[in-house]
């Protein structure tokens, strides 16, 4: 018996060790577009196609997007006989691996969506009872990330059914960048970080300023809505290379105006939230894919200190988040969230910025930073003088700040 039992336990052990995600992805937020802000389940091949062809026309392969994810609704409303996932023939009548391939060939990657429960969130086949099934089929289509609900889950515990999923994407063997969609109920920041690469911290975003849509049971939020959701939450020190707290996917493009637009941009990137647009790329303004491919705000997400932002100060309702970045650099935003231009004088020397999580404070008692707006692309003075500028109504400024050697 005791021989059993030391067999058995050896077994578990083994299965524990080699349970794991796949490392090295997502080293920095991922970056891609998603179609349900715009589509919902109205979607099809050849939309996708389109969009491809979108990433490549309109420089946003160049910028750094690189995922092309189907929402809920790519699927029939049954499984085969098999118990297997199948793609709507309508839909989709060349099936997924066809799409996949397509998506390939332009040097992208795509992406899936699936639920932890019976059915998804639409009513289409969840995953709950066909986990390994489910990942072996999407490993055979050549599928890059999923995308992973919580509807019609019941009493599931969600950690250990994000766990099953997955070990179930690792055992199939193809790189899957698990990215967890429970809106952050189960506080995901606290265990997520070796189960997926991307958790949601809220409720589904929405596309206005700062607004709450109620749907009966759950809302939806705005931009603003969701940053204050978790503001007051210990979520900044879970964020880092290959895990990432998730603001949901972007509105930019989508109806609110461009300055909101900008504001929206430049937040998702000072907190390193994945960068996942939901726009129609087929009708995107010049002014909306400005904000969209603009590099030197994207370089902010991607700096490789990789520690999300913090609120600095709130004075008059003008918003100031400020991100250490490398090399003794920092990220400042100032959003104007009043519904006036405001006028700013900021003094440098006044304002002690420190931050305990990296333990960097702007040292302009010894040290002369040079100013670079990231939105206007030019230098616009340095920390010995006050700040002085006007920022529009739900605007931005956006600025570097460099040490001067």
């Amino acid at each position: 018996m005791k021989r059993l039992l030391a067999i058995l336990l050896m077994i578990s052990i083994s299965l524990t060790a080699g349970a794991q995600k796949f490392e090295d992805l997502a080293q920095t937020p991922p970056m891609g577009w998603n179609s349900w802000n715009t589509f919902e389940t109205d979607i099809n091949e050849q939309l996708v196609r389109n969009i491809a062809d979108k990433f490549i026309e309109l420089g946003l392969k160049d910028a750094g997007y690189e995922y092309i994810v189907l929402d809920d609704g790519w699927m029939s409303r049954e499984r085969d006989s098999n118990g297997n996932l199948v793609a709507d023939p309508k839909k989709f009548p060349n099936g997924i691996k066809a799409v996949v391939d397509y998506v390939h060939s332009k040097g992208l990657k795509f992406g899936l969506y699936n639920c932890a429960g019976g059915k998804t969130c639409a009513g289409y086949p969840g995953s709950r009872g066909h986990q390994y099934q489910d990942a072996k089929l999407y490993a055979s289509w050549g599928v890059d990330f999923l995308k992973y609900d919580w509807c019609d889950t019941g009493n599931l515990n969600a950690r250990e059914s994000y766990i099953t999923m997955r070990d179930a994407l690792y055992e199939a063997g193809r790189p899957v960048l698990f990215s967890i969609c429970e809106w952050g109920t189960y506080q995901p920041w606290e265990w997520a970080g070796d189960v997926g690469h991307m958790w949601r911290i809220t409720g589904d975003i929405i596309n206005c300023w700062d607004c709450e849509v109620g749907h009966g049971s759950w809302a939806s939020f705005g931009i603003w809505k969701v940053i204050e959701l978790r503001n007051k939450e210990k979520i900044r020190q879970a964020a880092g290379p290959g895990h990432w707290n998730d603001y949901d996917m972007m509105e930019v493009g989508n109806g609110m105006t461009n300055a909101e637009d900008r504001s929206h941009f430049a937040m998702w990137n000072i907190l390193n939230s994945p960068l996942m647009m939901g726009n129609d790329l087929r009708e995107v303004s010049k002014e909306t894919l400005k904000t969209l491919t603009n590099k030197e705000v994207i370089a902010v997400n991607k700096d490789p200190l990789a520690i999300p932002a913090f609120r600095f100060n709130n004075e008059n309702n003008v918003e100031i988040w400020a991100k250490p970045l490398k090399n003794e650099k920092w990220a400042i935003t100032f959003v104007n969230r009043n519904d006036t231009p405001v006028d700013i004088d900021f003094d440098w020397r006044r304002h002690q910025l420190s931050d305990d999580l990296s333990q960097r404070s702007l040292q302009v008692e010894n040290t002369t930073y040079q100013l670079r707006d990231l939105f206007l692309h030019e230098e616009v003075g340095d920390t010995s003088k006050n700040l002085q500028t006007s920022i529009g109504v739900h605007d931005v400024l956006m600025l570097k700040l460099t040490p001067k050697s």
